[in-house]
């Protein structure tokens, strides 16, 4: 047995993990995801009954029921870096005894669902829809600090982006990983599919200008207009590749949903943000519950 030291795994006075401050029968084996903290308590209006709640800095958790199906909710601020504290610290509440510090001999599996907002990338995929990840394609560099296979398919499609866009012959080294198979197929109706672009900042990483030139300043064009085969990048954010990659090497089902409430390229953004992030909370909490994912 390999004990994990105090200062590698931090619990506090209470038994929980530091960050997200929960100890283990305080989260649930289906957790849903969101950036802003203000979005949790919108996620768990809707469940039938809140067993738990509880702040620490920027990470909410509210743990509850929607009919027999429990789930959590937990807000991990913006970025790839944060994402890197949530899923280490989620996988450590599930699969590390914190009595003796060692990793369990059964390793259970969770299920990841994060609800965002993001950026389209393509023009038929309007402000106010949704679109469901098959892919997250890091331009951040979280995943290079951790060893990540890639399959056939994945190893062709980052082949081929590095190849289209040039990305990788600069200082940006992406990488790629998909989503959760098991998951996807539950989310098609009245959703699109396609590669999510996870960038790791919103100015100048997602080819904003304000007051700075940029490095990549065909980062759009090369982003909209890549294809491989079947596969395009729908849209671009700040979590997903993150979640898909650190998800994969741990061993969980994971997935991104997000609502478009910007269209880089008509240059439109979202009427009513807040609305379109309310109808992707309702219809995907209802596909989550329905089928006892």
């Amino acid at each position: 047995m390999n004990r994990i030291a105090e200062s590698e795994l931090i619990i506090n006075n209470r038994g929980a993990v530091y960050h997200i401050n929960c100890r283990p029968e305080e989260i649930a084996g289906t957790v849903i995801t969101v950036g802003d903290p203000g979005r949790v308590k919108e996620v768990s209006k809707h469940f039938d009954k809140v067993e738990f709640e509880n702040k620490h800095r920027e990470f909410i958790v509210h743990t509850g029921y929607i009919g027999n199906k429990r789930m959590s909710c937990v807000s991990t601020g913006i970025g790839p870096d944060n994402i890197d504290i949530v899923l280490n610290e989620l996988d450590a509440l599930v699969n590390i005894d914190f009595e003796t510090r060692s990793i369990k001999e059964q390793l259970t599996a969770l299920n990841i669902i994060r609800f965002g907002t993001s950026g389209s990338l393509q023009k038929e995929i309007e402000v106010d829809t949704f679109v469901a990840s098959t892919h997250g394609l890091g331009l951040d560099n979280l995943m290079n600090f951790y060893r990540m296979q890639n399959n056939e398919e994945e190893k062709q499609i980052l082949q081929a982006f590095n190849t289209h866009t040039q990305l990788s012959s600069g200082n940006v080294s992406p990488y790629i990983q998909m989503a959760s198979v098991y998951l996807l197929k539950h989310f098609t109706a009245n959703y699109h599919q396609g590669i999510t672009v996870t960038c790791p900042g919103f100015y100048g990483p997602q080819g904003r200008v304000l007051r700075l030139g940029l490095a990549y300043p065909q980062l759009i064009d090369n982003l909209t207009t890549f294809h491989f085969g079947n596969n395009h990048i729908t849209n671009f954010e700040m979590e997903t590749s993150a979640i898909y990659g650190l998800g994969k090497v741990l061993g969980h089902h994971c997935l991104s949903l997000n609502a478009i409430v910007a269209n880089r390229i008509s240059k439109t953004f979202s009427a009513d943000g807040s609305l379109a992030v309310e109808n992707l909370i309702k219809q995907s909490l209802n596909i989550i519950a329905d089928s006892n994912l």
